[in-house]
């Protein structure tokens, strides 16, 4: 246990009977009172710091949120466009022709996931392009 020193505090009357309520009321002396608000005063800063660092931190999260709510409702636009432009545009296929049209669509699934995995693993994302044809064609438009 640490050696204690004393220091000797002047407190207004008001403050003093403030001081006399809660130590009768929590039933602990007032100088650990004092003690534990010195403490809490003198440590505020560090306790300033974590809130702005936690503050910063979901700020960030919070606009990495609203990118991916962005990315995601571009997506779903987009595929629903592609959707219904294809299903509007598709004959539908005479009956004996169905096993070779699937199996060539079997294919171009294949070709198209692995058309898929090499952008992912390159980091190509169709949202930077997209956006880099945009500003382009904007500052193209402001010239």
């Amino acid at each position: 246990m640490a050696v204690k020193q004393r220091l000797s505090v002047y407190l207004d009357a008001d403050m003093m009977a403030q001081l006399e309520k809660l130590a009768s009321k929590e039933r602990a002396a007032k100088s650990s009172i004092a003690e534990a608000a010195i403490i809490s005063f003198l440590t505020a800063d560090d306790a300033d710091r974590w809130e702005a660092a936690v503050t910063r931190r979901l700020d960030r999260l919070t606009r990495s949120v609203d990118r991916l709510e962005r990315d995601l409702e571009f997506s779903v636009e987009a595929l629903a466009l592609y959707v219904r432009a294809w299903l509007t545009a598709t004959p539908p296929l005479p009956e004996g022709t169905q096993p070779a049209a699937q199996a060539k669509g079997r294919e171009r699934y294949e070709s198209f996931i692995e058309a898929l995995g090499r952008r992912m693993a390159k980091g190509q994302r169709l949202t930077k392009e997209i956006s880099e044809e945009f500003q382009s064609e904007t500052a193209g438009e402001i010239s």
